[in-house]
């Protein structure tokens, strides 16, 4: 299997795959790439809707010459990867992690908050630790975690110094379904507001309640299957027999 970096050509492929619809895993098998390697060459070039081969090899040479005018000497304050961890491909997997929720419209700055909270092993940092590890404005950060907060993404507690740390719970993705679920439940009775007011047997107001119908189904799934599924979330994955994870 081929290593090393994507080619122009490859690029284009992979611009043409996306263009017929074909997944990820599809393309990758074509030019014999990991799927992961294609799934972040398209999420950090604009995503399935966006990617173009000749922006997206632009973009990376870019990204390639502003590394080397910035890698040396190393920031000594930069976090320590645990784990016998690489920390570009930590530092490339919070991209793609990032790109990812703002391709789900995400907010940019509330997106890289999410990501690099999550991807810290304690779960939780301080507003100094995320202004460090961004490299943004104070400001920024508390307008990322008010709004993270607001849609119950992060909660903050005091640490025995009493900072504020911000905190993201292994439930957190149960906590945005919900909220998703409560989001569509409030479109579901302002839409059946609308067929009071332009009559059910009109097409407009036709139109409106089959939308409350369709999404009130879909509320009432998201919050079904988040109930089921949300222990998934505090249980630990099995590790196959092979010792491999």
């Amino acid at each position: 299997m081929p290593g090393g970096r994507l080619t122009q050509q490859e690029r284009q492929q992979i611009a043409l795959g996306v263009a017929d619809g074909l997944a990820y895993a599809e393309i990758a098998r074509r030019l014999e790439r990991p799927t992961s390697t294609i799934t972040r060459e398209v999420m950090r070039n604009g995503g399935p809707t966006a990617y173009r081969a000749d922006l997206a090899h632009r973009a990376t040479e870019r990204r390639r010459a502003h590394r080397r005018t910035q890698a040396a000497p190393r920031d000594p304050h930069a976090p320590e990867q645990a784990h016998g961890r690489d920390a570009e491909a930590v530092r490339e997997y919070e991209e793609t992690f990032t790109n990812v929720m703002i391709a789900t419209g995400t907010p940019t700055m509330m997106a890289r908050v999410m990501a690099c909270l999550t991807l810290t092993d304690t779960g939780s940092l301080t507003a100094s630790e995320l202004v460090q590890r961004l490299k943004v404005s104070p400001a920024s950060i508390s307008k990322a975690v008010t709004f993270l907060e607001s849609q119950g993404m992060v909660r903050r507690e005091r640490d025995e110094r009493r900072r504020d740390r911000y905190v993201v719970d292994d439930d957190v993705f149960y906590q945005a379904m919900m909220a998703s679920a409560r989001s569509i439940a409030q479109i579901v009775e302002t839409a059946r507001q609308g067929v009071g007011v332009l009559g059910p047997r009109t097409p407009a107001g036709t139109r409106l309640e089959n939308v409350a119908r369709f999404l009130d189904f879909v509320s009432e799934s998201t919050a079904r299957a988040a109930e089921q599924a949300r222990e998934i979330l505090h249980t630990k994955p099995e590790t196959p027999s092979d010792g491999t994870a």
